[in-house]
């Protein structure tokens, strides 16, 4: 999980009535208020009411999440519809053996998963977290004779689960350095001479910090960073 003073959170949870143009009778939907009403109120949910909002179908809650710039955006959404089920005739058996109409749920759990990476992109000002990010180390030998020893650095990354990839000394460290920072890689992972002989690796964050250490110790700090 993302570090909470920078954690996407679900702000607001809005109850949408009925829209002008929709399906269904003023009865059918005065059942459907109420049941997404009062099934948000006992999971502990404080609904707001949104006049003439709505779906074609049915009610719907919305879930708006806050980022950090204090803008609100809508996302998932859960949408209670009495209206399609009617319309196939569709039938279930309850327990006494007769036949009922079920009710239908539509949920969409991010909503339009262009528009939430897109929030998600400028909530973390491009630089996603280490759990997040497609690409979380790049592995980078300071000269083309520690290639060999920055491979064997980014197997037991990859073997471990690690989002990892190999940036060959074809640029000077620091250009490479600057490349990664701008990509929003987490993790910069040098590894020279120094690293070669102590069988370790150097790491740098994206804030600067350094730490130097084992192999094994590395992919065990960077499985932890996964649960920050």
């Amino acid at each position: 999980m993302c570090a909470p003073q920078t954690r996407v959170r679900a702000i607001r949870i809005s109850r949408i009535r009925r829209p002008q143009l929709r399906e269904g009778s003023d009865d059918l939907w005065d059942q459907a208020e109420k049941l997404l009403a009062d099934a948000g109120r006992k999971a502990g949910l404080e609904l707001r009411l949104q006049p003439g909002e709505g779906a074609f179908y049915g009610p719907k809650l919305e879930f708006i999440l806050g980022d950090r710039d204090g803008r609100e955006w809508q996302c998932g959404t859960i949408q209670l519809d009495l209206i399609l089920p009617d319309k196939l005739d569709a039938k279930i058996v309850d327990a006494s053996g007769a036949d009922v109409r079920p009710m239908m749920i539509h949920h969409a759990v991010l909503g339009s998963i262009e528009r939430f990476t897109a929030v998600l992109l400028e909530h973390y000002r491009g630089r996603l977290p280490f759990w997040l990010a497609p690409e979380q180390v790049v592995v980078a030998p300071v000269t083309t004779a520690h290639e060999s020893y920055a491979r064997g650095v980014a197997e037991s990354f990859l073997s471990s689960d690690l989002r990892c990839v190999i940036d060959p000394a074809n640029e000077t460290l620091s250009r490479r350095i600057v490349a990664a920072r701008e990509l929003g890689i987490p993790i910069f992972a040098a590894v020279g001479s120094q690293e070669v002989s102590a069988g370790s690796v150097a790491l740098r964050e994206l804030d600067g910090r350094r730490i130097s250490m084992s192999v094994a110790d590395a992919v065990a700090h960077l499985k932890n960073k996964e649960l920050e």
